[in-house]
């Protein structure tokens, strides 16, 4: 099995488990994993009524979830701890409207020794337009040593 091929099964798998709980994470239940691994994860999502603010278009809650949550994913893929964010950020450039289609193209740029460094880019697909752009970076280095912070 190539390695993209095992980290596309990873986050396949790790998106079911995060989006088959009680918790929050549930909420983007919505998103369709369509490519991945090697560092990257790939999705898309209808948006729906429920993913709406009181304007009308596409809450930015929750695409800061869906970058902090898919990023993770991405980084994982890589065979990484998932880590915690230790930075989030996010750019919101345009809008997306009800029954828009959304895709996510989510990468690690760095994942070093303690710290990985990811990236989320969310566009329509109808026309390309650039609705988000995110990234974090995560403290990675988890092992059965102390942790120096």
């Amino acid at each position: 099995m190539s390695s993209k091929k095992k980290g596309l099964d990873i986050i396949l798998a790790t998106a079911e488990y995060v989006t088959g709980t009680q918790g929050f994470d549930q909420v983007l239940r919505m998103i369709k994993i369509t490519d991945g691994g090697d560092g990257r994860a790939v999705g898309e999502f209808t948006v729906a009524k429920e993913h709406l603010n009181r304007q009308g278009t596409l809450h930015g809650g929750l695409m800061a979830t869906i970058v902090d949550i898919c990023t993770t994913y991405a980084l994982m893929s890589k065979g990484s701890h998932p880590g915690v964010t230790a930075n989030l950020n996010i750019c919101f450039t345009a809008p997306a409207h009800l029954g828009e289609v959304i895709q996510l193209d989510c990468n690690t740029v760095r994942a070093g020794k303690k710290m990985a460094y990811l990236d989320c880019l969310l566009t329509r697909k109808s026309d390309g337009k650039v609705i988000a752009k995110g990234g974090q970076v995560k403290y990675i280095q988890f092992d059965k040593k102390k942790l120096d912070y």
